[in-house]
């Protein structure tokens, strides 16, 4: 009654035999995949980890230089400040991380947030009562008064094109460990199963436990078994392509690093042109939101929590280089793993499972 093992020759096999064997070539098989695909995920998942750790470095970096532009040379708005500053990276930081939001939002946002503190705090700093309501005035103004010039738009444009790349990469990273989970688990067929144990089991029938299959044979079997994880080579080969290209941009004109300190230059050039216009913003912010109250004097600056100073910029280098040569040795490793799918069958039949040093080797019928 056997259904894979039928030989001429006496068996000491049964079918449930057979059926234990089917289920034993399936776990080998899920087990062996895994083991070739552990070193690949293993190196884009460390990959992973490595990129945010170095974009969350060089984000940290950047908010504190901005942060400490406003202590420095903004005073009576630091304390104040420092919210939208927070809220403008943390939108970044998730914009990178894959976040369904736009650089143009958190940057229009930050600009809406600090128009009122500009206002109040530097083009008119006798402005007691910055009520909610006026406050929220002077936001929803903003985009129509255009305190900030041509800056805002700058820096948009700037921003997006650095931190395209790096969404991308991040985004491409979790891609391809969804690619390999998939075919760690890709079902093996009925007919497949059944080559296996043909091929792996069936001599052990015959009391042939030492004999390995032939290596063509091997081959053979294990690219009919594979042949839609195999399938998945041309797109494999393009993935890597496509990684390579990120990598390239973000080294190239896209680098986070000029695009992350510009932050700061870009605020700094926004706040001067406000403050230049002042008198014009003035007569147009009081058709629009009325007069706010005033006081004489300026506002005094006591109460105003200093703002942590940037970190050393040895911090930001390590960070930058940490990025650089983390891209670079990325890169030349997957290279090498641009054949990955086309040479599963391969690799799953090189080692212990077949006859390599040996006159005799097992073809699916007998000992040849």
């Amino acid at each position: 009654d056997l259904q894979i093992c039928q030989h001429r020759a006496p068996t000491c096999c049964t079918k449930k035999m057979e059926e234990s064997y089917q289920a034993a070539v399936r776990r080998e098989r899920t087990q062996s995949i895994q083991a070739l695909n552990f070193e690949l995920k293993y190196m884009i998942v460390g990959h992973i980890t490595a990129f945010q750790e170095a974009f969350e470095s060089l984000l940290r970096f950047a908010e504190n230089r901005t942060s400490s532009l406003f202590e420095t040379a903004y005073r009576p708005m630091a304390k104040e400040a420092a919210e939208p500053v927070k809220e403008l990276f943390t939108d970044i930081s998730l914009y990178i991380l894959g976040a369904e939001t736009t650089v143009e939002n958190a940057v229009l946002r930050f600009f809406d947030n600090l128009f009122p503190l500009v206002y109040s705090r530097l083009i008119n700093p006798g402005i007691t009562d910055l009520s909610e309501d006026y406050t929220e005035c002077l936001r929803l103004t903003r985009q129509d008064v255009n305190p900030f010039g041509r800056y805002s738009k700058n820096m948009v444009t700037e921003l997006s094109k650095s931190l395209w790349a790096s969404r991308m990469l991040s985004q491409a990273l979790s891609l391809g460990i969804e690619v390999i989970n998939t075919t760690e688990h890709a079902a093996l067929t009925k007919e497949c199963s059944k080559a296996l144990v043909k091929m792996q089991y069936c001599p052990h029938c015959q009391g042939l436990t030492l004999i390995r299959p032939c290596v063509g044979y091997c081959l053979n079997v294990m690219r009919g078994c594979l042949a839609s994880v195999s399938e998945l080579d041309a797109q494999w080969r393009e993935y890597i392509s496509t990684l390579e290209y990120l990598t390239n941009e973000m080294a190239a004109s896209h680098d986070l690093e000029i695009a992350l300190t510009g932050i700061r230059n870009s605020i700094n050039e926004a706040i001067l042109h406000a403050q230049l216009n002042g008198p014009q913003l003035s007569a147009t912010v009081d058709k629009v939101c009325g007069q706010p109250k005033q006081q004489e004097g300026n506002l005094s600056s006591d109460n105003i929590v200093p703002v942590k100073e940037a970190t050393e910029t040895q911090t930001f280098v390590m960070a930058h280089a940490s990025l650089n040569h983390k891209r670079r040795e990325f890169i030349n490793y997957m290279k090498r793993s641009r054949t990955f799918y086309a040479s599963i069958a391969e690799r799953l039949c090189d080692g212990d499972l077949v006859m390599r040093d040996s006159s005799t080797c097992w073809n699916g019928e007998d000992v040849v």
